[in-house]
Parts: structure tokens; C-alpha cells; sequence
């Protein structure tokens, strides 16, 4: 099929996107086969684009409404991506001014029998699971009571609020993990500046295929 080979897809695949809707419907010859031409090239390269950009549900959605004749959903679709992009990146530089103030700052003021697990999640208003996860995930390592119990010194609390910042950062548990290594060893914020600076590359290079993305629907819709 020449749009599978124009595309780098199987044959398969242009078709599960023209039955989900991705693609505009096609005619079919006196042979049965069905005939894609320009218009079906050009829809899925906005798919891929798009797919690149927002996602590729949001992608679905886009031209499943463009196909349908509602335009207008498929314009939401695109502001809302837009939207939480630009939260993701306030997000990103609150917690960057956040995990600053944290990192440099003394040890938080604890009991001195330390707090247990329902504590510490009431504090930095997390579920009591979550600090288990953390720990298990090599985040934190409370000391424990004779009984078994998890006890959270200044330092466990320094750590469990910024693994806390970088979660709500979106940073998965894996990329969290050597950055708290390298905070613990050097004592220090170099690795914490590091994963934020990441983070803002990241987003900064998925702008910019949202907006040649958004171009090319743009061209699609006014074709």
C-alpha cells in the first residue's frame, strides 16, 4: 500500500486508523480496494505530528472530530493541551523555587521520637502508602521501633519532601531515585537543579512540536 510505505506503517495500521476515524473514509475501486489519496497522506501526517505533540489520544480525538464535521472539539482538544502544558511548566517552576527553599534550609523540627508514617503523610499531605512506595522504591529509609514501625527523623522528612516536590513535578520514582542519592552524598542541590533544568528541556522541546503540530492541523483544516 503506498500510504503505509509514505508513512513508515504496515498496511494494517492505515486501515485501523481509517476504521477508528483518524483518517478521512475512503473510496473504494470497482476491484473493492480501497483508494487513499493526498488528503489521506496529509491526514496522517497531522495525526503523527499531533500524536507527537498532545498524545496520542489527544490525537484521536482531534481528528476523529475533524472527520466528523465538529471542529469546534477538536480546537477544545487542542486548548486544553495547551492549558496543561503551560500549568505543567508553572508547576515545574514552583517546585524549582520550592525544592531550592527545602534543600537549603535546616532539617524540619521533629519530635524527638521522630514522627510515624500517618504523621509524616499529614504533613506533607501525602497518603501514608505513598511513603511506603517511596521506601520501597529505595527513596527513604526510616529507622524502625523495636516493634516495627516506621520512624521519620529530620533528615527522612527533608527527603520525603523533596521526593514529595519531584513527584509533583511528575518525575517518575526511577529518575527520583539517583537524584536523591547524589543529594545525600554531595549534600548539596547540584543533582536537584539538574533533574528541574531537565525537565524544563523537556518541555521546551515538546512546545515546539505542539506548535508545528498545531500547524499542520491548521494547513489540514484549511485545505
Amino acid at each position: 500500500m503506498d500510504l503505509a510505505r509514505a508513512a513508515g506503517i504496515s498496511p494494517q495500521q492505515v486501515r485501523n486508523h481509517l476504521d477508528a476515524g483518524v483518517l478521512p473514509p475512503a473510496e473504494r475501486s470497482p476491484a473493492g480496494y480501497r483508494v487513499f489519496g493526498e488528503r489521506h497522506r496529509e491526514a496522517l501526517l497531522t495525526y503523527r505530528l499531533l500524536g507527537r505533540g498532545y498524545g496520542w489520544a489527544v490525537a484521536r480525538t482531534i481528528m476523529r472530530a475533524v472527520h466528523a464535521g465538529d471542529s469546534l472539539t477538536a480546537l477544545a482538544a487542542v486548548d486544553e493541551a495547551h492549558a496543561a502544558a503551560h500549568a505543567q511548566r508553572e508547576a515545574l517552576k514552583a517546585t524549582a523555587e520550592a525544592l531550592e527553599a527545602v534543600a537549603g534550609r535546616p532539617p524540619d523540627t521533629v519530635p524527638r521520637a521522630g514522627l510515624h508514617v500517618g504523621d509524616l503523610a499529614a504533613k506533607l499531605g501525602v497518603r501514608p502508602s505513598a511513603l511506603r512506595v517511596w521506601e520501597a522504591a529505595g527513596l527513604l529509609a526510616p529507622a524502625r521501633t523495636t516493634d516495627g514501625y516506621r520512624v521519620y527523623g529530620p533528615a527522612d522528612v527533608r527527603d520525603a519532601r523533596l521526593v514529595a516536590m519531584l513527584r509533583q513535578a511528575r518525575y517518575p520514582l526511577p529518575r527520583i531515585k539517583p537524584i536523591m542519592d547524589e543529594f545525600r552524598a554531595a549534600g548539596g542541590t547540584e543533582a536537584l537543579r539538574a533533574a528541574i533544568t531537565d525537565r524544563e528541556a523537556h518541555l521546551a522541546a515538546r512546545a515546539l512540536v505542539m506548535l508545528e503540530a498545531a500547524g499542520a492541523l491548521h494547513r489540514y483544516l484549511s485545505a
